[in-house]
């Protein structure tokens, strides 16, 4: 039986069983190179992988009173589409009452639903992944434009390199993940000639 927060191994070999973590060569659209890619929409295509995934994290939220003191007032908000999955499955789990998602447009993140100023509940900012942490800095403005506050974050993977807190409040994530990305003329794939593939982020 799977503990309710399982490990970072664990949670890794779900992300490779499911082929959301991929070993190789991959070349991002910002030109660097790396031996890992992760498509994490292909871990959420499976209901049972979604489920346990997404309590997992939403337990680590339950766990900080702050948040489950608000409960069930509380907004679950993804960044992006990617994150959808994740926000519903962690409004599910701990029963929240709203869930909000949001898209770049003209190169504004903005929110797919109309909302008025006062109406989202203080709120938990979930995704998929965090890279940069762009998107979630994005979010967050986003949110505190619409006069609400943010109390917990977290993906699924965050990469060690993305900020560990926002607005003063950790980012949990089931597996933080040392991604290492190289310019071309300092990837060891290049140099050993191994098949590049160009990926999305």
């Amino acid at each position: 039986m799977i503990d309710l927060i399982p490990s970072q191994d664990k949670v890794m070999q779900i992300l490779q069983k499911t082929g959301a973590f991929r070993e190789g060569h991959f070349v991002y659209p910002n030109g660097k190179h790396s031996p890992h890619y992760f498509q994490m929409p292909l871990a959420f295509r499976y209901y049972d992988t979604a489920r346990v995934l997404a309590v997992a994290l939403s337990r680590k939220f339950r766990l900080e009173k702050d948040i489950s003191s608000r409960l069930p007032k509380v907004s679950i908000i993804s960044p992006s589409s990617g994150g959808i999955p994740v926000a519903f499955g962690v409004r599910d789990a701990l029963n929240a009452e709203q869930i909000y998602w949001a898209e770049q447009e003209h190169g504004e993140r903005m929110f797919r639903q109309y909302v008025n100023q006062g109406e989202v509940h203080p709120c938990i900012i979930v995704d998929d992944i965090i890279r940069s942490g762009n998107a979630i800095e994005e979010t967050v403005t986003l949110v505190k434009s619409l006069g609400a506050t943010i109390i917990g974050c977290g993906a699924i993977v965050k990469f060690t390199s993305a900020p560990s807190e926002v607005e003063g409040v950790p980012i949990k994530s089931l597996v933080d993940f040392d991604a290492r990305m190289f310019d071309g003329n300092e990837c060891k794939e290049c140099k050993s000639d191994v098949h590049e593939e160009q990926v999305r982020f």
